[in-house]
């Protein structure tokens, strides 16, 4: 999977210039996390229909129609008052429906009989800012925590970018979040995504 047009790239304020590989800050905003997931669930996963759930302020950063128009996703109805909620279909009879409701779960999707059910946070994934390392923790730390508190359903999967430290957290996370049921997804800038628990299941079939 290789997407180039989920990553923003924006000139840092004045207290964080120098502090990111390169002259701009890449931010991979929630609502391309919740698209890149969502296009992973179909490709991946066996999804055909994935549920997202943006609020107003991940529609005002992500172009949510535009970016499933350029994947030849056509809008067939629409959903509340937005330009960009609605169902999406391609050609190969593939589903996203964007609905901007809270409350409903980041990502949603039923396949066979189960329900996957993620939830997404953002953040700058080029970023040597302290602060912003700090939110990128607490965005995994966040997701984690609101899926416990939520009742499962399925599957429950927080998904976060990908950057070293939320690689090495993640990590670290994993074998306790398996004990209560949820892994850990993370997005990288072109849409690839790393699953955790499948790769913690990968390293113990090799062992064997």
């Amino acid at each position: 999977m290789d997407f180039e047009d989920l990553v923003t790239a924006l000139a840092p304020p004045p207290n964080r210039v120098g502090k990111s590989v390169g002259g701009h800050e890449h931010h991979l905003y929630e609502g391309a996390v919740m698209i890149a997931y969502a296009m992973h669930l179909l490709r991946t996963e066996g999804a055909n229909h994935v549920r997202v759930h943006p609020d107003g302020e991940h529609g005002k950063q992500f172009d949510f129609s535009g970016w499933l128009g350029r994947r030849q996703f056509r809008k067939t109805s629409s959903i509340g008052t937005t330009a960009y909620g609605g169902v999406y279909e391609n050609a190969g009879g593939q589903t996203i429906t964007i609905n901007p409701r809270s409350g409903l779960g980041d990502v949603v999707a039923e396949i066979g009989d189960h329900v996957i059910s993620a939830e997404c946070k953002g953040g700058i994934i080029n970023t040597k800012h302290s602060g912003q390392v700090s939110r990128l923790y607490k965005g995994l730390c966040e997701t984690v925590g609101m899926l416990m508190a939520t009742p499962s359903q399925g599957r429950q999967v927080a998904v976060v970018p990908l950057t070293d430290s939320t690689l090495r957290l993640a990590q670290r996370l994993a074998p306790r979040c398996a004990l209560a049921g949820i892994e850990i997804a993370l997005v990288g800038g072109r849409g690839e995504v790393i699953d955790m628990k499948s790769s913690q299941e990968a390293e113990r079939d090799t062992t064997k």
